[in-house]
């Protein structure tokens, strides 16, 4: 499985900048290998990290190919997930006789990726020639809120390639505005994917915080997130205020990670105003929204096409 920009690096993980010299890496691991040790009272999965951090970097051969960018994830924009204005760029890996795509509208991951260029630029340096933004070792070496901002372009690229996948009887409209201001950098709020099929309308968040996540309480937690950061609070609000203007009402409202982040392939909010929003692994999202959530009643063939034209006249992109 690639590694996620999110995640921490090894040098994070052993507490080190990426130039403190071999001696200092060293005696850093093994200080944290004393610390995290599971017989002293330590964390497994932390003593794990650590091992893993030094798996990668505790060689100085290793550590250079690791400081090069070598067996990067590949973080250049996505030919193949869907694009502005309703269309898709032609897919290589299409095969012969598959069924027709859902329509997709708007441009998935389009609203990080210029956040991300805009926060990589300005860490290196306005004005400094960068020949590729996306360089596997540029990025390694930047700070993990760039990083975040990246994996979350990347995240939503894989979920609309999925949604793409659902057939001609679903539509999604990808980066869609809420019509407010956002709290990330000055950006409008926007919901990731807004989707309408049989099983009924569904607002989806595509995350990747490069670490594990779970749900407690009705909310999203993880090592990653903040003690402020309310994921699922804040995409329950933004589906509220797009639905009133819209005049519609959503069926559902998922968060989607990748499948590495969430023990469960699916966890469900009990009660309370997020009652029935889902945080869901990736591979299991085209089921849930074939299917609807346990309980819902399916949507007629007319009022599909009734919400898909409000949908289409009312929905602003970011």
């Amino acid at each position: 499985m690639p590694e996620s920009p999110a995640s921490p690096t090894p040098y994070e993980v052993l507490g080190v900048g990426s130039s403190v010299s071999q001696h200092e890496l060293r005696m850093a691991y093994r200080r944290l290998l004393r610390e995290t040790h599971p017989d002293t009272g330590g964390s497994a999965a932390r003593f794990h990290a650590v091992q893993l951090a030094w798996e990668r970097v505790g060689d100085p051969a290793d550590r250079a190919a690791y400081d090069r960018g070598h067996n990067a994830r590949v973080t250049s924009p996505d030919a193949d997930a869907p694009s502005a204005a309703g269309t898709r760029a032609p897919s290589r890996s299409r095969p012969e006789g598959s069924s027709l795509r859902a329509r997709s509208y708007g441009h998935p991951g389009g609203q990080a990726r210029l956040r991300y260029l805009d926060l990589i630029r300005e860490w290196v340096g306005r004005g400094s020639d960068i020949p590729d933004p996306y360089d596997p070792a540029l990025v390694r070496s930047a700070p993990r809120e760039i990083r975040y901002t990246l994996a979350k372009a990347l995240a939503e690229e894989a979920t609309a390639r999925a949604l793409v996948t659902l057939g001609i009887g679903y539509t999604i409209w990808n980066d869609v505005s809420t019509g407010r201001p956002g709290t990330r950098g000055g950006s409008n709020a926007k919901i990731d994917h807004v989707v309408l099929g049989p099983a009924g309308l569904f607002a989806v968040h595509s995350e990747d915080w490069g670490s594990e996540v779970s749900l407690q309480k009705g909310e999203v937690v993880g090592a990653a997130l903040g003690d402020d950061e309310e994921p699922m609070h804040a995409l329950g609000h933004d589906a509220r205020t797009l639905a009133r203007s819209l005049g519609v009402r959503f069926t559902g409202l998922a968060i989607v990670v990748p499948d590495e982040s969430l023990a469960e392939p699916l966890m469900q909010v009990g009660r309370g105003r997020q009652s029935g929003a889902v945080l869901i692994r990736l591979s299991l999202l085209p089921q849930l929204l074939r299917n609807g959530l346990s309980g819902s009643e399916r949507t007629s063939v007319d009022r599909v096409f009734e919400l898909r034209t409000r949908l289409q006249n009312g929905i602003r992109f970011v």
